[in-house]
């Protein structure tokens, strides 16, 4: 690749897309790499602000082109159930082809960026997206770059997954409402519609409810009949704070093979449990505040359980970070 006047470029083989930018009308290449410039397209180059531009050597076998390193970059960086958007500019994106939950390897995007004339940036890990989500764009920073450096990173990577999405798996729901108040019909169920709702969103479908009164017996009944008839998600409704009637924790805790917590350090949502059955199928303990506030711990627990991620108390623990919502 050289550096030539314009004016002198006629004949040579254009090795970048040039750009032309029309406030609110366009912004698109107009001349993409390989282009043989002609006559005509002097005075159009020129009106770019194109006074000069690079061309093709015969001596750059060794170096790769931004269009050939973002393709590159997506082989290495593609898993199952992404596709990639065309080349545009140098640049190329990841596109999610379901919906799912979105995992990133932070540590390893962070060493691939280290590296010198590369850059790749991506939406937050750890987080449910929908089909057609744009996950990641990434290109090198110069024109061309050294094969050398692009074979490196391949190294860097060595097959590991820097993106991933995990599909969600569990999509039968169970439902245990607690509460005297309830159970005896001195209120309407509220908390029930909620969750549906939520649930709904992810497409998992409610395949049974049961509603019981504030008796540790009942509730553990209730929970091992909803684990028979086939839910592989168990969600247990009232009776989560410290009040003496409240007991719903003990009673998921007593069902449970693994307690993995009662309790999260996220607000709304402090009065959380989770708990698991043997072959992995998740009670949960869901507090008051799921009714009522837009987002609490529960909409941060839930996709990661329907995508079949095992949560245990250290990554309850990390939701600190970030866990006042």
């Amino acid at each position: 690749m050289k550096l030539i006047d314009t004016k002198d470029a006629v004949g040579y083989i254009l090795c970048h897309d040039i750009t032309q930018i029309v406030k609110d009308k366009v912004k698109d290449a107009r001349f993409r790499k390989g282009h043989i410039i002609t006559d005509e397209d002097i005075p159009v180059l020129l009106s770019l602000g194109k006074e000069h531009i690079y061309v093709w050597e015969k001596d750059d076998d060794n170096m790769m082109h931004e269009n050939d390193a973002a393709q590159f970059m997506i082989d290495l960086t593609r898993t199952k159930d992404m596709s990639f958007t065309p080349v545009k500019e140098g640049k190329m994106e990841l596109v999610a082809d379901i919906d799912g939950y979105f995992t990133v390897d932070v540590n390893l995007l962070k060493e691939i960026n280290m590296q010198k004339d590369i850059m790749m940036a991506s939406i937050k890990g750890d987080t449910p997206i929908k089909k057609g989500t744009k996950l990641s764009g990434m290109r090198i920073i110069p024109l061309v770059i050294e094969k050398q450096k692009m074979e490196d990173l391949k190294k860097i990577i060595n097959g590991k997954k820097v993106f991933d999405i995990k599909p969600f798996v569990r999509k039968k729901a169970g439902i245990v409402t607690t509460g005297s108040e309830v159970y005896h019909r001195r209120i309407k169920d509220e908390f029930t519609p909620v969750v549906k709702e939520k649930l709904a969103d992810f497409g998992v479908e409610v395949i049974a409810h049961e509603t019981v009164s504030d008796d540790t017996q009942m509730i553990t009944e209730a929970i091992k009949k909803l684990k028979s008839a086939g839910c592989d998600i168990i969600l247990c409704t009232g009776g989560m704070s410290v009040d003496p009637d409240d007991l719903t924790p003990k009673a998921i805790s007593l069902t449970a093979d693994k307690f993995v917590t009662y309790g999260t350090p996220v607000l709304p949502g402090a009065m959380f449990a989770l708990s698991y059955f043997e072959d992995k199928v998740p009670i949960m303990g869901l507090p008051g505040s799921v009714m009522y506030c837009a987002k609490t711990v529960f909409d941060i627990i839930l996709p990661r359980a329907l995508a079949d991620i095992e949560i245990d108390k250290g990554f309850i623990a990390s939701l600190g970070h970030g866990g006042l919502l």
